[in-house]
């Protein structure tokens, strides 16, 4: 599967988020919890360079919980203050403002000893499209401020936004956009609805997301599948899923095209269980390769 970006799109939002990030005092890194790696952006790294950073894993109700902790252990491994939230519901809002407070706290300490009075933290979320960034801001605010919505790049302008007395929100109309070179991530993001499917080829995706069920959630796609022993082809299974329910061509044939449509739909949809599709370790392996490789350049 090949999913090309715009580079002019990635441009764009590299020279807006420069540009505003004078203004504030942290960031606040938005990412799907379900896909903490595949939903970030290495560009960040590169523009953001000493600033505070808080790491936001929204959508944590619909990820594996125990890879969630890891996760959170794995960023703070890094300095990186994680929290996991569940912007949907307004679950775990509280988290945010305090491990802001958190990494200003030293500095206001010292503003405080001056006899200066510390003013309201700035704040700017980034993220890729669809990881819930309006829902975020509309949730902390507790108003709908901000325009959501499954489309990227709903915000047209700048504004400062008021979360209590003690943090403001940068809302700014630049967008961070996926940039991978691993298919893996590619699939990843579209098993997580980031990507519209008319983008996509369905079978591909769903064969994915079909092997990685099988080698870390096998359980939970036996008992989707309601079988003891999953079939090794791929297509079986899509056979087995338009015969379960109802999904034939007109020759009364499995649809294949439509049975890939709708595991992946549930998928998203949580019907097999709480799922996540990237793991720290796989991470860890990713940078182990990669200082491998230089150092048997040097």
């Amino acid at each position: 599967m090949t999913i090309q970006w715009f580079p002019g799109h990635m441009a764009k939002a590299r020279r807006e988020v420069t540009e505003k990030l004078k203004l504030v005092d942290v960031i606040f890194e938005l990412v799907d919890a379900r896909i903490p790696y595949s939903s970030s952006n290495p560009m960040l790294e590169e523009i953001i360079h000493q600033k505070k950073r808080v790491i936001i894993l929204n959508k944590a109700d619909t990820a594996d919980e125990k890879v969630t902790q890891e996760w959170i252990e794995h960023f703070a491994d890094r300095g990186l203050p994680a929290v996991a939230v569940n912007a949907q519901e307004g679950k775990g809002m509280h988290k945010i403002e305090r491990a802001a407070e958190a990494l200003m706290s030293e500095k206001f300490e010292r503003q405080r000893s001056r006899g200066m009075k510390p003013r309201a933290i700035r704040a700017m979320i980034l993220g890729i499209p669809n990881v819930g960034k309006s829902t975020l801001i509309n949730r902390l605010v507790k108003k709908n401020i901000a325009k959501t919505g499954n489309k990227p790049g709903v915000t047209k302008a700048q504004q400062w936004i008021k979360v209590g007395k003690t943090l403001e929100l940068l809302d700014t109309p630049g967008i961070l956009w996926p940039k991978f070179e691993d298919q893996r991530v590619g699939y990843k993001l579209a098993l997580t609805g980031a990507i519209k499917d008319d983008l996509l080829h369905m079978e591909e995706v769903a064969g994915f997301g079909l092997r990685f069920l099988e080698e870390h959630y096998p359980e939970k796609l036996q008992n989707w599948l309601q079988i003891e022993n999953l079939p090794e082809d791929i297509t079986e299974i899509l056979a087995l899923v338009a015969e379960r329910r109802g999904i034939f061509d007109r020759y009364r044939d499995p649809d294949y095209s439509r049975a890939a449509e709708l595991l992946v739909r549930e998928m998203r949809q949580e019907k097999m269980g709480r799922v996540s599709f990237d793991f720290p370790s796989d991470l860890l392996a990713v940078e182990d390769d990669a200082d491998g490789g230089n150092n048997s350049e040097n």
